[in-house]
């Protein structure tokens, strides 16, 4: 397809030009006429005679429109689309500090869908894997970005009218920055640094030195969020007891001292202010907030608090505590979830059953900043490449003032990111397996425990018992089926992402009951299958998880920096190890080598006590540490 876009679009035509691969066209005088305005009001695209018009507020709205006329002339639609954008800042927050840190090239492709799909901003997560000069330790060996990489990202973000806004931490989140022993007189306790102490300052101000040379926006996330041991290490040594509520005033006061220095925009989290001014000391969503005036009086002003919840599926929920941040006497932004953390695979039954009623609160409520956070805890074991379906999901919203339609989504996936939404949909069954409730509520992640289980150990067998022993390795088995398909239909990186969880569900398929299979033999004393398994199971099993082992180094080492995947390795590893002890030890009894085998002896208890009884597989939060081991892991 060739078009001529005209018009005054000189400060689009970087854009123009890269996003031609994208939406399959070429720029040429000869082309279909596609004539551009730049106007205050709604996005507006025509496609008429052979003819396209363009009107657009904002940059951003152009590449939007662009798209959505391309679509229009693809499947030959005359007519009109009017959008109008219900958000000014809206976009997502890449975790760069759980190991995966996102390479150049995976930013580059995800900006480019992005700024089809219509979102204007990228926060980058990042704790300590930026580049600091005066602290070497800092992002030490973590796959740290350098300036240069940074000013490279904001400058290919910018041709879309994308910005990129810093996410650093100023408080808590610090471990990997404060163990190492040039950092120890900056931590209060493991990962909270020292309030009140000079070098805390000198090393924040190096912070914001770092980040506001790297990119062009002044605004910045200064973190502060779950810093529980606020004043209750070091600090509580060399100052006695004080309030934490006056610590994190105090410390924020001098925070902000230096953002005003460097000319800076700051936003934070708002948990630790709802933390400590819980009247019964709860969680962030529990209770009633003492926020009298007298008390938000005491709050130092000068920033914008964020709102983060990903955990509610009731609108009203949302809209009440919409009203109680504005209760801190500033406009909040508001960060939703894209649940990429703590399993292996996505959960987006979780995210579209949440993300709904946020946005729809938000926008109910004249919230005009939202962004979708996009978490790797436990390892980045999920790859930020199946953050795009929710990213959809947040850019059809904003340009929706109600509902979004799950059709005419599914269309505009198909144009922003050229790969299809029921294929990538099928990923959230790693884990929505049989026993498990409609979209996951309970964030069941049994893909990644029935991966990392231990075959002689088996902590999580026992809720594998009965009716699933059955349904769920036939569910992995055509889950894998899926997969393969799903494979065929994908390009580039995507195709990436299918040959790994291909490979996984075809693991998930023989390995998920094995653990019961071997101890269900021995305890029979049936030495004939446990020889078969032993000869013909295990290594197949093992053979499968290598597989698996080398399609997610693939994927990784395609969209990520190499620092990190040695934790993943070690873990596939652990596996490997573990399936051959699991056939010696075996052969060595049926050979009469050992008169018995005590694992197979120990009873098998509920990991966890389950409600309601009838979900069988839900592992809500459990990390790699507790599904490996009932033992010590790494402790002194």
């Amino acid at each position: 397809m060739r078009l001529h876009v005209t018009g005054d679009i000189s400060a689009l035509l970087p854009g123009i030009q890269t996003l031609q691969s994208n939406l399959g066209f070429e720029q040429s005088e000869e082309g279909i006429t596609v004539q551009v305005e730049q106007a205050k009001g709604k996005l507006f695209v025509k496609w008429e005679q052979g003819k396209g018009w363009i009107r657009y507020e904002e940059p951003i709205h152009f590449f939007r429109a662009l798209s959505l006329l391309v679509e229009r002339i693809q499947n030959d639609a005359e007519g009109v689309t009017e959008e109008e954008p219900q958000f000014t800042y809206n976009g997502t927050m890449f975790d760069a500090s759980r190991n995966a840190v996102p390479n150049l090239h995976m930013i580059k492709q995800t900006l480019r869908s992005m700024a089809l799909m219509g979102l204007n901003g990228l926060m980058l997560y990042t704790e300590d894997t930026y580049e600091i000069k005066e602290r070497p330790y800092f992002g030490y060996m973590r796959g740290r970005y350098t300036a240069a990489e940074l000013r490279e990202i904001d400058e290919y973000a910018a041709q879309f009218g994308i910005e990129v806004i810093p996410c650093i931490q100023t408080l808590g989140h610090l471990a990997q920055a404060l163990k190492w022993d040039s950092m120890l007189e900056l931590r209060d306790t493991e990962d909270v640094l020292l309030a009140h102490y000079e070098d805390t300052y000198v090393f924040i101000e190096q912070m914001f030195k770092a980040v506001s040379d790297s990119v062009r926006s002044k605004r910045i996330h200064i973190g502060m969020d779950e810093a529980f041991g606020l004043g209750l290490g070091r600090y509580l040594i060399k100052n006695g007891f004080r309030e934490r509520f006056d610590i994190m005033n105090e410390h924020l006061a001098k925070v902000l001292e230096l953002t005003k220095k460097y000319g800076l925009e700051p936003m934070m989290w708002s948990d630790m202010y709802f933390h400590l001014l819980m009247k019964d000391g709860g969680h962030y969503y529990d209770g009633e907030v003492d926020f009298t005036a007298e008390v938000v009086s005491q709050i130092p002003k000068g920033v914008r608090f964020v709102y983060w919840d990903y955990y509610h599926n009731d609108q009203a929920f949302y809209e009440d505590f919409i009203d109680k941040h504005r209760q801190l006497g500033s406009e909040p932004v508001f960060a939703g979830g894209i649940w990429t953390w703590g399993s292996i695979s996505p959960n987006y039954g979780k995210t579209w059953e949440n993300t709904n009623p946020a946005l729809l609160a938000c926008k109910a409520k004249g919230v005009k900043e939202v962004f979708a956070t996009a978490w790797g805890d436990n390892g980045q074991e999920t790859n930020l490449m199946t953050t795009l379906l929710g990213l959809q999901l947040f850019a059809e919203h904003g340009y929706t003032s109600g509902d979004v339609d799950d059709n005419r989504l599914k269309e505009r996936f198909r144009t922003c990111t050229g790969q299809s939404f029921d294929d990538y949909w099928q990923l959230t069954y790693l884990d929505e397996t049989p026993g498990v409730t409609v979209n996951n509520m309970h964030s069941s992640n049994s893909s990644k425990f029935l991966l990392w289980q231990d075959t002689l150990i088996g902590l999580f067998d026992k809720h594998l018992e009965g009716e699933l022993e059955t349904s769920l390795p036939e569910h992995y088995k055509q889950l894998a089926h899926r997969m393969t398909a799903a494979e065929a239909n994908a390009d580039g990186d995507h195709k990436l992402v299918f040959n790994l969880y291909t490979k996984l569900a075809a693991v998930l398929s023989e390995k998920a009951t094995l653990g019961i299979q071997v101890t269900r033999a021995y305890q029979a004393g049936d030495k004939e299958t446990l020889r078969r398994l032993a000869e013909c199971s295990i290594p197949l099993v093992h053979s499968l998880v290598d597989a698996t082992r080398k399609a997610h180094r693939k994927l990784w080492m395609a969209t990520c920096k190499p620092f990190g995947w040695e934790v993943l390795d070690i873990r596939y590893g652990g596996v490997l190890s573990r399936l051959q002890s699991a056939e010696d030890r075996l052969i060595d009894y049926v050979e009469g080598h050992v008169e018995r085998l005590e694992e197979l002896e120990a009873e098998r208890l509920p990991f966890q006590y389950l409600s309601p009884p009838e979900e069988h597989i839900i592992a809500q939060g459990t990390f790699y540490h507790r599904i490996v081991t009932g033992a010590v892991l790494s402790a002194t």
